[in-house]
């Protein structure tokens, strides 16, 4: 008798634990979603690094380099000399 009592007991315990796992807050499925953002949001993370890193070289670039600005004016405001003809090469 004390023995079923003895396996009732723990029975309980591990029911009590694994409702724990699977259904209170922070649960395994919880986890698993919240992996997942973090994944995607470490990609978004990286994709806005590497940008900044592309934004930055350029600001660096037209401040330091007169060749920069020169083609930003011909091609985003169209300052073509008369009889002269633009060709980009674009690396």
């Amino acid at each position: 008798m004390a023995i079923r009592a003895g396996l009732v007991a723990l029975l309980l315990v591990m029911l009590g634990l694994q409702q724990r796992l699977l259904v209170a807050q922070g649960n395994l499925f919880d986890l698993g979603d919240l992996q997942t953002r973090v994944e995607r949001e470490r990609d978004e993370v990286d994709q806005l690094t590497e940008r900044n890193a592309q934004l930055q070289a350029e600001v660096d670039d037209l401040r330091t380099g007169l060749a920069a600005v020169e083609d930003r004016a011909r091609t985003e405001l169209g300052m073509i000399k008369p009889g002269e003809t633009f060709i980009r090469v674009i690396e």
